[in-house]
């Protein structure tokens, strides 16, 4: 008679431990399938799932829009405060040259013991500085007496008859024109000339 042995039991467990465990995995499998089969949707919950991932979607590109339009709505926002204040505070050098200017005018009329020779010397230097001033701002006086009338540089006030110039020249000018940059910064007022009208032959006998 033989005797299983403790190597033989050894050999006998692996195998059935094995079996089992097959076994297991195939219930797990089964029910895995069985899961897997429950989960299928219908037509209609398919199409109300692609509703819903749709839905969901579109909250986020809504919510990325009103994001980027909150930005750009702060980003106007500060153009615009930048474009005010350039406005307001553009012009503060040229003010600065222009009060240096009106000094030389206050103390040229509160000289003591001032003279008319004297005031107008004082007058003459405060006008060259002002034109010192506008040549630094590239503000130039358009000459206009003696020119053809150009209605891009000129505005006339009046015409008069005259027989020493030719039709439509510039012999009087009320008010200078300017540029500035090339550009017209103010027309020249100005007076231009016009034949003289004819003479009848009964005002001549």
């Amino acid at each position: 008679m033989t005797t299983k042995t403790d190597n033989d039991q050894d050999e006998v467990e692996p195998e059935e431990e094995l079996e089992e465990k097959l076994e297991e995995d195939s219930v797990e499998e089964e029910e895995a399938v069985k899961k897997e089969e429950a989960k299928e949707l219908s037509p209609l919950e398919q199409l109300e799932e692609q509703i819903r991932l749709k839905d969901e979607e579109i909250l986020k590109q809504k919510d990325t829009f009103l994001r980027e339009k909150a930005e750009l709505e702060n980003f106007k926002k500060r153009l615009t405060k930048e474009k005010e204040d350039f406005v307001q505070f553009a012009n503060e050098r040229l003010l600065k040259e222009l009060l240096q200017i009106e000094d030389n005018l206050e103390r040229a009329m509160a000289a003591p013991n001032a003279t008319l020779e004297s005031l107008k010397e004082g007058v003459e230097m405060i006008q060259k500085q002002f034109k010192d001033f506008l040549k630094n701002q590239k503000v130039e006086a358009i000459e206009a007496l003696g020119k053809p009338f150009d209605p891009n540089l000129h505005e006339v006030l009046n015409q008069q008859e005259s027989e020493e110039h030719e039709e439509n020249t510039v012999i009087e000018e009320y008010s200078k024109g300017f540029t500035l940059n090339g550009r017209i910064l103010r027309s020249a007022k100005v007076v231009i000339s016009k034949k003289p009208a004819e003479k009848n032959e009964d005002e001549n006998s």
